[in-house]
């Protein structure tokens, strides 16, 4: 079914500069529903305290992560199964690569640890990995193994990267089959919750009846 925008509300990261200009973009960005996690270290690159934030509800998820007792034996089965909440942020696509910063940002500041989320790009490559690929494809890599920090993938390699809690998409640019197979991948990889950033109109006709 098509994905509806969220009421956009916006809290703004003083933390880095971001990646891409806001320029361009066609809506501020909501803010993201991650779920309850302890309070994660400050990203690399990104110094200073993060803003508490208040405490929000738990997910269906987290409630079906929690372990059993004797009398729940198939609670396990059901977290394996759980489809990902996918959530929308209205942004061009020269806006879509900002608006996923802020996203992450965001689930940081809501307690996400780091190597919970995978950012997916369907156009230019994110600076944080064109820089470290500028040192090669293995210690490239061998970061996304280490799985502490936030990783950064093109479209193109992505399905290399393992699953994490969260992945954020940024339509960023490509082809309607790259962005396609961009989100395909991404719900496939997402454990909990799925981010898309770009154009509604583009990424509903891409979605088509859903992922």
């Amino acid at each position: 079914m098509p994905l509806i925008p969220e009421e956009p509300q916006i809290h703004e990261s003083a933390q880095g500069p971001r990646a891409t200009p806001a320029s361009g973009r066609t809506a501020p960005t909501p803010r993201p529903v991650p779920g309850p996690r302890p309070a994660a270290p400050s990203r690399p690159g990104r110094p200073g305290p993060l803003r508490p934030v208040p405490p929000v509800q738990r997910t269906p998820r987290d409630a079906a992560a929690v372990k059993p007792g004797p009398s729940s034996p198939a609670a396990p089965a059901a977290s394996a199964s759980a489809t990902p909440q996918i959530q929308l942020i209205p942004a061009s696509a020269q806006g879509a690569l900002d608006a996923a910063e802020e996203a992450v940002d965001l689930l940081l500041e809501s307690g996400r640890a780091p190597g919970e989320v995978l950012v997916i790009t369907t156009g230019d490559l994110h600076p944080w990995a064109a820089h470290e690929l500028s040192f090669g494809e293995a210690s490239y890599w061998a970061q996304h193994d280490a799985g502490d920090d936030v990783f950064y993938a093109d479209a193109a390699v992505a399905d290399r990267a393992a699953s994490r809690p969260v992945v954020v998409v940024a339509v960023n640019g490509g082809s309607e089959a790259t962005a396609a197979a961009a989100l395909s991948l991404a719900h496939s990889r997402a454990g909990a919750l799925l981010i898309v950033c770009g154009d509604p109109q583009r990424i509903n006709a891409v979605l088509g009846a859903g992922v």
